[in-house]
């Protein structure tokens, strides 16, 4: 049995989570988890479609894009997932999906707004959507730089990968990651339903105001920092 056959299971188990929560058609979309000690990132295969994926297709590559196991093509998003992983240290899994709300909001290159709870009881901030990939980035190493411009948003905004557990790349899609592979797709299945919300509320009355920051902080101590009182001990 492979030394990462726990971690090759966890990431597939969290592939399933994305069919059956309605986040991927087909073979899109993909997720992935790091074993940090190792040095190794487990990921979905390209192109294998989720009702045939099996455990042993999952491919196990170090942080230089190397195969360390497996026999298939890892997904081509993998350079994506390994930049993150080399700059944002604390995550341990990252999923990538092209779910409906939140892929509107990203081809509309636009953050998704903070208007209620739902939002405030996941983070502080609107979710930041990137700028747009220039030619001359498509041209290059495509993958790479759809990571690059995820890192750039970050940084001009001085936001925290531990407090924003996802972006919107323009023009192409969600990303979320957490602690491990099954908090990344918990986040994207998060994103989704806030991306539908939003875009709702807006519907219905296009001039609504973000949330206080009162209401803000009520929700999201609520639930997190060392006051927290939601859910059990």
């Amino acid at each position: 049995m492979s030394r990462y056959q726990t971690l090759r299971e966890q990431v597939y188990e969290s592939n399933l989570e994305l069919p059956r929560r309605g986040l991927v058609l087909y073979t899109f979309g993909n997720v992935s988890g790091i074993d940090r000690e190792a040095g190794v990132v487990a990921i979905k295969p390209s192109g294998v479609p989720y009702e045939t994926l099996r455990p042993e297709d999952i491919v196990l590559v170090d942080l230089e894009n190397q195969v360390v196991e497996g026999t298939r093509r890892p997904s081509s998003d993998t350079k994506t997932h390994l930049l993150l992983y080399r700059n944002f240290t604390a995550i341990g899994g990252i999923c990538h999906t092209h779910s409906t709300h939140a892929v509107a909001w990203a081809q509309a290159q636009l953050p998704l707004p903070l208007l209620g709870t739902t939002h405030a009881d996941h983070l502080t901030t609107t979710v930041p959507c990137t700028a747009p990939m220039t030619e001359a980035m498509i041209r290059g190493d495509y993958e790479l730089e759809t990571g690059q411009q995820i890192l750039d948003v970050f940084r001009e905004q001085r936001l925290s990968p531990a407090e924003v557990e996802m972006v919107l790349v323009a023009s192409h899609g969600p990303f979320t990651w957490g602690r491990d592979a099954a908090k990344a797709v918990y986040n994207a299945a998060v994103l989704e339903e806030l991306a539908h919300m939003a875009w709702l509320t807006l519907q219905i009355n296009p001039a609504a105001p973000p949330l206080s920051d009162a209401l803000i902080s009520k929700h999201y101590l609520r639930k997190h920092g060392k006051d927290s009182y939601y859910g059990q001990p």
